[in-house]
């Protein structure tokens, strides 16, 4: 494949549209990384509302090279509450990662992220027909961790010192997938939790 992987379009839920994040969703960001205070968790890679404005110049830098940056805005209210990306996507391999996710407090523990995994899935591999997806977090996100099991994705291993955080702590990332053939029953299990 020659062209971009991923096209730039909106995904729309029942819950939540994501939206291809653009320069003029920093405001929305900024307010929505403020509820809750995200960046204090000390093994989250997440913005201060000062950092919002590199923050989104880089998610757009990452879409025009071949992922996809979306903010997250609810449906009922328009607020944003949130972001998501597809990244080191691998064209010709079709594989690609899902995360740069996080949510405002008030979203968090709700249905949002399980409808945002569902739309982002959906699209991977039933409109780019991905052989594998992805997923990436610190050990001591025990938070992350269980979110992705909780969607069905399996634990591949843990890349042991992989990076250095900001606090110049060193990362052990623990890798998760989610492959082809498994698909289906994800989609199941992620349709059936939406659903009660």
């Amino acid at each position: 494949m020659s062209m971009k992987w991923i096209n730039e379009s909106p995904l729309e839920g029942e819950l939540v549209i994501l939206e291809p994040v653009t320069l003029e969703h920093i405001e929305g960001l900024t307010e929505a990384v403020k509820d809750g205070e995200l960046w204090k968790l000390w093994y989250a890679n997440v913005p201060t509302p000062n950092q919002m404005h590199e923050y989104v110049k880089e998610a757009i830098e990452s879409s025009a090279s071949g992922g996809m940056a979306y903010v997250v805005r609810m449906k009922e209210s328009g607020n944003i509450v949130g972001t998501t990306r597809y990244y080191s996507v691998d064209n010709k391999n079709k594989r690609a990662m899902i995360g740069y996710t996080w949510y405002s407090d008030s979203a968090r523990r709700t249905r949002v992220n399980t409808e945002c995994k569902l739309l982002l899935l959906q699209e991977i591999f039933e409109t780019y027909n991905a052989i594998a997806v992805e997923f990436r977090t610190h050990f001591h996100n025990t938070a992350s961790r269980k979110a992705i099991e909780r969607l069905g994705a399996k634990q591949d291993g843990i890349l042991r010192s992989h990076q250095i955080m900001r606090d110049g702590s060193l990362r052990d990332t623990v890798v998760y997938s989610i492959v082809a053939a498994e698909w289906l029953a994800v989609k199941r299990n992620l349709q059936s939790r939406l659903s009660v």
